[in-house]
C-alpha cells in the first residue's frame, strides 16, 4: 500500500513540475490526482484488512509440501526447488501420470463436484464447481491453457492428486472452486467467466477471489487482471506453466498491489524459463508482491502438478 501511495504523489509531483501556460488548470489535476489517490487508498486498506484476517486451513499439507528448496533469493520470494521426475511423478503416482496414489486424495472432492451453465450475451458459459455455491468465504478459479478444458482442472486422480488438493481447500474452508470452458481466448470469454464469478460470488466486497492461469489461460488472467469490475476483488493471481506480458505489468491489479505467483519449470519447452524470470524481476520493479518457484528440472505440465495451493493462497491472503 505504501507503494502505491508513492505512486500518487510522485504523478502529483510531476503535474506540480510540468511547465504549461494555464497554471490553473495544472492545480486542478494535481488536486483531483490526491482524491483519487485518496479513495484508492481507503478501498485498499478496506479489502486488505478483509483478506488478512482469513486463512485456509490445512490439508495434507506434508505431502504437498515443496521438496527441498536448492537456492533463495529476495528474501525467500524467488526460489529453486528440487524436482525429481522418478520421486515426483513415479513414486507419488500409482499410474504414473494418469492416477496419483490414493494417500494424496480425498473423494469427497470428486463427489462435491458438479456442473453448471450461465447464459451471457455471449452465448452459455459451461463450468464445473465444487464448494459453497452461493456467497463463499473465498473463490478460488482455474483458468486452462490451449488443448485443456473445464474437466482438466477437476481431475482428482492426474497431476498428482493437486487438483484434488484445491477443491478440498475450498471444500474445508467454505470456498468454492471453479473450472469453465475456455473454448476461446479474448473478450468475450472474459465476460463469460466474470459473468460465472458474478453468479457464485453474491456481491461481496473485498478481495477474496484468487485467479489460476495453466499455459496460454494466462491470457485471460491478462485481461481480468485490468477489468474495472473484477479488479478490485482479485486477492491473487497465479502464473503456472504460463506466460507475462507488458499490459499485466501496468494492469489495474498490479498498480493495486495484487500479489502475484509464478510457478515454471526450467525445462519448459514451451515457455522458456528465462522468460518468466524476466517477468519476476519485472514485476519485482513495480513494487507489487511477487514470488516465484522455479522448479529443477520440470517441464510444462510441472508446475500444476507441485504448485502448493495453500502456502501459495495463504500468502497472497496475507499481502
Amino acid at each position: 500500500m505504501l507503494q502505491n501511495m508513492t505512486f500518487c504523489l510522485m504523478r502529483v509531483n510531476k503535474i506540480l513540475k510540468y511547465r504549461a501556460p494555464n497554471l490553473a488548470l495544472l492545480g486542478v489535476l494535481a488536486r483531483e490526482t490526491l482524491i483519487n489517490c485518496a479513495m484508492m487508498m481507503v478501498i485498499l486498506t478496506g479489502v486488505t484488512s478483509s483478506a488478512s484476517a482469513f486463512e485456509l486451513k490445512p490439508f495434507k499439507d506434508r505431502l504437498f509440501a515443496y521438496p527441498n528448496t536448492l537456492k533463495s533469493e529476495d528474501n525467500g520470494n524467488y526460489r529453486i526447488v528440487d524436482y525429481k521426475e522418478l520421486r515426483d511423478i513415479n513414486e507419488r503416482d500409482e499410474v504414473p501420470v494418469k492416477r496419483v496414489n490414493k494417500r494424496y486424495i480425498d473423494m469427497a472432492g470428486r463427489r462435491a463436484s458438479k456442473k453448471s451453465n450461465v447464459l451471457t450475451d455471449y452465448g452459455r458459459a459451461n463450468y464445473y464447481y465444487a464448494g459453497k455455491s452461493k456467497s463463499p468465504t473465498i473463490l478460488t478459479i482455474y483458468i486452462h491453457g490451449s488443448r485443456g478444458n473445464g474437466k482438466q482442472g477437476m481431475n482428482d486422480v492426474s497431476f498428482g492428486g493437486n487438483f484434488n488438493r484445491i477443491k478440498m481447500l475450498m471444500l474445508k474452508n467454505n470456498g468454492l472452486y471453479l473450472s469453465p470452458d475456455a473454448e476461446a481466448f479474448g473478450p468475450k470469454v472474459e465476460r463469460k467467466i466474470i459473468a460465472i464469478i458474478n453468479k457464485h460470488n453474491g456481491g461481496q466486497a473485498g478481495r477474496r477471489i484468487i485467479l489460476a492461469c495453466g499455459s496460454s489461460g494466462g491470457e485471460l488472467c491478462h485481461r481480468l487482471s485490468n477489468n474495472s469490475e473484477l479488479a478490485p476483488h482479485i486477492a491473487g493471481i497465479a502464473f503456472l506453466g504460463s506466460y507475462g506480458s507488458d499490459d499485466y505489468l501496468t494492469s489495474l491489479a498490479v498498480r493495486a498491489g495484487v500479489p502475484t505467483f509464478i510457478g515454471h519449470g526450467s525445462r519448459d519447452g514451451v515457455i522458456p524459463i528465462a522468460k518468466m524470470e524476466s517477468f519476476y524481476a519485472q514485476l519485482r520493479q513495480t513494487g507489487s508482491p511477487v514470488q516465484m518457484v522455479r522448479f529443477e528440472t520440470g517441464t510444462h505440465g510441472t508446475p500444476i502438478r507441485m504448485v502448493d495451493w495453500r502456502q501459495t493462497i495463504n500468502w497472497m491472503l496475507a499481502n
